[in-house]
């Protein structure tokens, strides 16, 4: 598939979306993106990927679909989080927000760390250090 294809594909552009790090953001943002936020990561995250764990999924009230919640999340602010999220896309971050609905901080490309935010029923499972 050629680069093209791959930036018009709607799921590439999908992800780009939910993940951030589309391309064209240089570095992460200036200042904090929330009156409350955290500063970014001291380092690159934890060498290694950590085993999902169903015991993390929690139930919501809708039968046959999970939620995490955002009182379980709110520990992670300002540590090194790996999240799992629906779809099977999978990723360390350093959350430095956690809402009612959403998510926000830095995920690990690889090699280098982008600013995010995310829906937080995307989120299956996660676990942090």
């Amino acid at each position: 598939m050629s680069l093209n294809n791959r930036q018009n594909n709607p799921l590439s552009s999908m992800l780009q979306n939910i993940l951030g790090g589309g391309g064209q953001q240089k570095g992460p943002p200036t200042g904090p993106p929330f009156p409350n936020g955290g500063g970014g990561p001291p380092g690159p995250p934890p060498k290694f990927t950590p085993n999902q764990s169903p015991s993390s999924l929690q139930a919501s009230p809708n039968a046959g679909t999970y939620a995490v919640d955002p009182g379980a999340l709110r520990p992670c602010v300002g540590k090194y989080v790996y999240i799992w999220l629906k779809g099977g896309y999978s990723f360390w971050a350093w959350l430095t927000f956690v809402g009612r609905r959403s998510v926000a901080g830095y995920r690990w490309t690889g090699y280098r760390w982008v600013y995010f935010g995310i829906d937080r029923r995307q989120i299956v499972s996660f676990v942090c250090y």
